[in-house]
């Protein structure tokens, strides 16, 4: 009887050390320019798609039909889609923009707090999805369709190989 429970604590111990190890999600809160406050944690359940875009970046253009064809088809039942423009000097300018081009999501300027937030954009457009427990699942520099988002969905959690 001792055995199994020495046993028993050994486990529990290890399932607590390696929930301690885990790595915790990246947060993150942002404002939209119609003054919404965005933050992962209230999207728990969710799918959530970031999308670094400028409107100087054609394949960025290019992609902004898909996502928000993407956002028509499982926004806000299944997932959430936010568009970070880092064209931030002229909000204006960048809203019409981004209308003009079908952006029918969220839009969201760069700040100085993004890149502490998100990390560094190494290229663009760069799209981030994280899943419905609030995890990074998917990376991707380079443009985006709604096809290899719902792909990206359907393969999250499958093993690589």
């Amino acid at each position: 009887m001792l055995l199994k429970t020495n046993a028993f604590v050994i486990a529990a111990a290890l399932a607590l050390a390696c929930c301690l190890a885990a790595p915790a999600a990246l947060a993150f809160e942002v404002t939209d320019t119609d003054g919404k406050r965005h933050r992962l944690a209230d999207y728990r359940g969710k799918w959530v798609v970031v999308n670094f875009w400028a409107t100087w970046c054609t394949p960025c253009i290019k992609e902004i039909p898909e996502i928000a064809a993407f956002h028509g088809a499982h926004a806000p039942q299944s997932a959430v889609v936010l568009g970070i423009a880092l064209d931030s000097e002229d909000e204006a300018k960048t809203r019409q923009f981004a209308k003009k081009f079908g952006h029918a999501y969220p839009l969201v300027l760069e700040d100085d707090d993004t890149e502490k937030v998100f990390g560094k954009v190494k290229g663009l457009p760069t799209t981030l999805l994280y899943d419905p427990s609030g995890n990074r699942a998917w990376v991707r520099t380079g443009t985006v369709t709604r096809k290899s988002l719902e792909d990206a969905i359907a393969n999250a959690g499958r093993p690589k190989g």
